[in-house]
């Protein structure tokens, strides 16, 4: 897989809405209860029953989303002695949890560090450059939809689970498909890792498609062992999502600058009109 760093494709103006995206994540990852001590690497059963009862409050469940079948009863965050020793408390909700409402709160938890500031990277790289052709209102809007339309698709195709779907990749999946129509010949800076990071500079319809292309290999569960706890069919519903709803701005989409400087590690051609 290929890390994208950069790419070359200058914005009008400023991305607020990119920015207070990642400042929110950040921060919600950053007051989610249980994660602050499993970062500094101590996961007691204190923390680890905490973060399953916020999760369970506001992460988006399959099972909720299609068959609106709510659990009888989900973990209190405390710590209870049963015959099997130690545990987490379970009890009937204290709360009326809305499973529409829960898609959209999803859309800000993250488990890790790892999982948080790959999807910020890809939001900062890519995101500056939708909203500044779609505008800040209607990116907002845009990001939102393609979110919910990531989670739906997977709870469809996972109606019965009942593990909590979190992160922002769905949406942010979303913001890749619509960077692939609007500027697709854009040069995007990546690292490849062949020995050591190789440093590239690709058109974004091959770094994109190629991602896209893994997302819908893993999805089918080719290329793993199995799905793991990574939701990849959600990434391909927000992308193809994502690719549709900007398709209507493609052709008043100015084209990205020529690339110049280095390609492929060597200076590139200056070109010469006659």
């Amino acid at each position: 897989m290929v890390i994208p760093v950069h790419d070359v494709n200058p914005v009008r103006r400023t991305p607020w809405v990119t920015y207070a995206l990642i400042a929110a994540n950040v921060y919600v990852f950053l007051s989610t209860p249980g994660l602050a001590g499993s970062v500094a690497g101590d996961s007691s059963l204190s923390q680890l029953c905490h973060l399953q009862a916020f999760l369970d409050h506001y992460a988006a469940v399959p099972r909720e989303l299609i068959h609106h079948q709510m659990p009888r009863v989900v973990p209190t965050g405390d710590i209870g002695v049963g015959a099997h020793g130690a545990g987490c408390v379970v009890a009937p909700p204290s709360y009326d949890k809305s499973p529409p409402v829960s898609v959209f709160t999803a859309m800000f938890l993250h488990g890790s560090w790892l999982h948080l500031l790959g999807n910020m990277l890809f939001l900062l790289i890519f995101g500056n450059n939708v909203e500044d052709r779609m505008g800040h209102i209607r990116y907002a809007l845009f990001y939102v939809v393609c979110g919910y339309a990531a989670s739906y698709g997977f709870a469809l195709v996972n109606a019965d689970s009942s593990d909590p779907l979190i992160g922002a990749s769905g949406a942010i999946a979303g913001v890749l498909g619509a960077y692939l129509v609007l500027y697709p010949k854009a040069r995007v800076w990546v690292l490849v890792p062949f020995l050591i990071f190789l440093p590239l500079r690709l058109p974004a319809w091959l770094v994109l498609g190629f991602w896209f292309v893994l997302q819908a290999l893993y999805s089918s569960g080719e290329g793993v062992s199995t799905a793991g706890t990574v939701a990849y069919a959600a990434h391909v519903v927000g992308f193809i999502v994502g690719m549709l709803l900007a398709w209507p701005l493609k052709p008043g989409t100015p084209p990205p600058p020529e690339p110049r400087g280095l390609v492929f590690g060597r200076r590139a051609r200056p070109r010469h009109t006659w």
